[in-house]
């Protein structure tokens, strides 16, 4: 027998007083060996229904003893009542029962269209922030997706449904339309709503609803009344759609997915008694014994015995069986009927009693005053949620498409049904009786917060003992798995791995062979399809998910000629599905620049663009984010980082552009470094100072395209081994790249003398002000100093030699802009050059005396010495000297330096002068930007 189902789930209704008939026997007055309500009619239902049917919620009124906010309203609730949900915590005016919409976190997981696993990052303090599950303040250090923006005290981890952002197709659901979605509560204070213009964001509690994608704000109320699609808002023609890009991520996580740096996971935390949190179910705090009331340690199946993890329940000491168990149900999130379900008493001579019979820090240890008057034993302290074996169960079976008018079908299932007769019954309800079951499979879906899995069950599975089997290890579990009829579809895997830190210079035939003998990779299954020899990568093909995975793990441990390879999973992009006015936005963002603020960037781009689109430049450079974008017709690049970062990045454009189908992006600057000069010229400012992300963005898309020149310095030390072994130990020639500048003599023996400083102590570098004073008192040790440099060097400008005068730095310009913002080359007119513009083909050749004529420079007092003005140089050092190019600096040995143009323009982007426009309907959004580790919000 089997029946259509509407979208929805049945609502868990709690409230009431415990039914009539209930036995008398319960865990806390210790009588009979288990403690479950009896049998009866009444079974039906939970709990009498409270003042309003709420989606799952168990209200209760209460009376108030401080100021209580509505989450649904967010205003004061005036007067001393209010209603409480038992589970979740949502306190509500009784006039806003009849509105609330939200669902209880008990039946949340039934509602989630798509599952996603949510992506952790370390442990921090985020002040004015709520944990979406609970829904109280974090007050200690808490859990932040680096996703999406879901918030969690670390004992509320196991209750979150896996609804984070599906950022790509996985091969097993395909989707036609992306819908908005919904995240509620943390909103900036002065957020409004879309519908009603009316404040919908508050401080006090978690209230209004943010879409992850568009950012547009709402009362959760008001967001019925917009259209489900979502458009991508303001941001959609740099968003990378999810429907772009496939992943096939097999058994990886989610930080590995999203190449995110893995910290260490914090345990699941469901013990509840680590005083982590603010008190709610399952966070009670032991009571004295006086108090007439007793603390429970409740299991919810063998999983959480295994791992000592259990909530604590508080109950009157004369508390009925039923009471007890519903209490217990509460605490665990659990939306069964507790007609079916027991409590058993956990023995405390079992092993996994031993784990937490020591104490863990703040557990309860009930005493022999915890004896039940006149039963002579002491009562149990821990319990296990057990389920009782049924006849039949009827059970949801959801399509493994979502072009169909049903969300899912009930069927009763039996001891004979199998995963085959299940797909056989439902397939006619589903409309796809004509095509031939076996094209069909049932897949078990365990919807878990860091993990989602899937399970092909096999056609002769007994569907009743593996429900059986899954209440066994966790009643709990049940409500967060689902099973779909899907298309079995025989999709090969496929599983691009990049490789990096290989030795440059090597032919496709030599890396397969290094690594065979590093990591043993089976040829059979791998294959190299793309190589880039001169930066010593590789990316793998994997053709079976598990050997991805062995080489993964591998290649993270393993050393190829004393250097750490490099391993990252990447997606692939479908760059035919891309919209037409569609031009993607590359970020590469470097999170040891300007003060470390890169690492909360890193965040914030991840939660207002797509994942796969952001890249870490300290976790493999700039080629893995090149390599995935190389067949987008049209995209556009963020960097950011320094002056040395940006150069990094457009060294590695110049490099790959034969193979891009965009051979030529445009490239916009996010200032993070203290010099910053491409920056300023740009307009993109001094430095970055905790802008607002989503107005960076903007920026970029409004941003106008120029061209800058880009210069290539060839660098020959012919005699590095002095007079007696000739060019026996001469260096061998290498090529950089230049964009702003390169200095020879005191302003690059500055540079070297703060970067070894740097280099000694990076802790103390996290202030642009620390670090301009750490340069000044290095310039101030050189004020003193005399090396006659232009005894040391000999320049030909258009192989024309150049008379030097006396100076003791040497700077070709490139752009107007020289050692934070100063102009170097000046203003004045002069007739014997061209008016310098950083797209004219032309360097500008400046010298300085000392520390002090680079002082008054930097003071806007003078100007350098002009010196030359050319499209090709030539440099013969005389001497080791100390050279710098954008900022890196080093001590070149005596040769010869060549300077001339690098093949083609360059195309960045300047930041218009005018502020960005605000089209669409998210014209007042302000995403909340990724708050820094003290939880400072912004």
């Amino acid at each position: 027998m089997a029946a259509a189902a509407e979208p929805g789930a049945r609502a868990w209704l709690g409230g009431g007083s415990p039914r009539p008939g209930s036995p008398a026997c319960s865990p806390v007055l210790g009588a009979g060996g288990r403690a479950r309500p009896g049998p009866g009619p009444e079974r039906a239902g939970a709990r009498a229904p409270g003042p309003a049917a709420a989606p799952g919620h168990s209200f209760r009124k209460v009376t108030l003893t401080k100021p209580t906010f509505c989450h649904l309203c967010s205003d004061f609730i005036w007067g001393l009542a209010g209603f409480l949900c038992d589970v979740c915590n949502f306190m509500s005016h009784e006039k806003c029962l009849k509105h609330v919409r939200t669902p209880c976190t008990s039946v949340a997981p039934s509602l989630v269209r798509v599952a996603v696993a949510h992506c952790f990052g370390p442990r921090g303090l985020y002040k004015r922030k709520f944990c979406g599950v609970c829904r109280k303040v974090l007050e200690a250090p808490a859990l932040r997706c680096e996703v999406c923006e879901l918030h969690l005290h670390p004992d509320c981890v196991p209750f979150a449904c896996s609804d984070c952002r599906q950022c790509h197709q996985d091969g097993h659901q395909d989707h036609d339309t992306h819908h908005h979605h919904w995240r509620e509560g943390n909103l900036p204070s002065g957020a409004r709503c879309e519908v009603c213009r009316k404040t919908c964001g508050s401080s006090d509690v978690l209230a209004g609803v943010r879409c992850e994608w568009c950012g547009v704000q709402a009362h959760s109320v008001c967001s019925a009344a917009l259209a489900p699609e979502c458009g991508f808002g303001r941001l959609r023609p740099l968003v990378l759609p999810p429907a772009c890009v496939r992943l096939l991520p097999g058994g990886f996580s989610k930080t590995q997915s999203f190449r995110i740096a893995e910290a260490v996971e914090p345990g699941d935390g469901g013990d509840g008694a680590d005083g982590s949190a603010a008190a709610g179910p399952g966070r009670e705090t032991p009571v004295p014994p006086e108090s007439g009331k007793k603390t429970l340690k409740i299991f919810d199946g063998d999983e959480a015995v295994r791992r000592s993890q259990f909530r604590l329940i508080t109950v009157p000491r004369l508390a009925s069986a039923e009471e007890v168990l519903e209490a217990a149900l509460r605490a665990h999130h659990i939306p069964e009927d507790p007609g079916y379900l027991e409590l058993c008493p956990l023995p405390p001579s079992s092993q996994a009693c031993d784990a937490w019979a020591g104490g863990k820090a703040g557990s309860a240890v009930i005493s022999e005053e915890g004896r039940s008057p006149g039963s002579g034993e002491a009562t149990p302290e821990a319990w296990v949620i057990r389920a009782l074996p049924r006849a039949q169960e009827v059970l949801k079976i959801y399509p493994g498409w979502l072009k169909v008018g049903v969300a899912y079908v009930s069927v009763r299932v039996t001891p004979q049904s199998t995963a085959r007769s299940v797909v056989l019954e439902v397939l006619p309800l589903l409309g796809r009786q004509a095509e031939g079951p076996e094209s069909f499979q049932l897949v078990e879906v365990a919807m878990g917060c860091r993990h989602v899995q899937r399970t092909v069950l096999a056609d002769e599975q007994s569907l009743l003992a593996r429900l059986q089997d899954i209440r066994q290890v966790s009643v709990r579990q049940l409500s967060q798995t689902r099973f779909y009829v899907a298309e079995s579809r025989n999709v090969a895997p496929h599983i691009s791995l990049f490789v990096g830190g290989l030795p440059p210079g090597l032919a496709p035939e030599e890396y397969s062979s290094l690594l065979l003998e590093a990591v043993a990779v089976e040829a059979t299954m791998v294959s190299v399809s793309h190589v880039y020899s001169s930066q010593g990568a590789v990316v793998l093909d994997v053709a079976c998910c598990a050997e991805a995975e062995r080489l993964y793990a591998m290649l993270k441990d393993t050393a190829v000629q004393g250097r750490l390879l490099t391993a990252l999973v990447l997606p692939d992009l479908l760059h035919t599905r891309l919209p037409p006015d569609s031009r993607p936005l590359l970020v590469f963002v470097n999170p040891k620049s300007g003060g470390l603020k890169g690492r909360d960037l890193l965040c914030s781009f991840r939660k207002l663009l797509n994942p796969h689109q952001v890249f870490d430049l300290t976790n493999g450079g700039p080629l893995p984010g090149l390599h995935v974008f190389s067949q987008v017709p049209c995209f556009r690049v963020l960097v950011c980082g320094g002056d040395g970062t940006v150069g990094w990045v457009l060294g590695a454009l110049e490099e790959t552009r034969h193979r891009l189908a965009c051979p030529e992006p445009s490239v916009a600057i996010l200032p993070l470094g203290t010099g910053n000069d491409l920056g300023r010229v740009l307009r993109w400012g001094a430095g970055y100072s905790g802008e607002d992300p989503f107005s960076v963005l903007l920026s970029v898309d409004e941003a106008d395209a120029v061209l800058m020149d880009r210069w290539t310095i060839l660098l020959d030390a012919h005699e590095a081994g002095g007079a007696e072994n000739g060019t026996a130990d001469a260096e061998p020639p290498k090529i950089v790249q230049m964009s702003n500048y390169c200095g020879i003599g005191i302003d690059a023996e500055l540079s070297l003398d703060f970067h070894q400083a740097r280099e000694e102590e990076p802790g103390k570098f996290t202030s642009r002000l620390h670090n301009k004073g750490v340069y000044v008192r290095v310039g101030l040790q050189k004020i003193s100093h005399s090396r006659g440099l232009h005894k040391e060097i000999r320049l030909q400008v258009e192989r024309q030699e150049v008379e030097l005068p006396s100076i003791e730095g040497l700077i070709f310009i490139n752009i107007p802009s020289w050692g934070s913002g100063a102009d170097l080359w000046g203003s004045d007119n002069d007739a014997r050059f061209e008016k310098p513009r950083m797209d004219d083909g032309l360097l500008e050749v400046v010298g300085v005396t000392g520390v002090v004529h680079m002082g008054q420079v930097q003071g806007g007092l003078r100007s350098g010495i002009r010196i030359a003005q050319g499209s090709y140089f030539r440099v013969t050092l005389l001497k080791a000297t100390p050279v710098q190019v954008d900022g890196e600096p080093w001590i070149q040995a005596p040769g010869h330096m060549i300077i001339s143009a690098a093949g083609p323009k360059v195309h960045m982007l300047r930041k218009a002068k005018q502020k960005p426009r605000r089209a669409g309907t998210t014209r007042d959004v302000r995403v909340d930007a990724a708050p820094a580790p003290e939880g400072d919000p912004r």
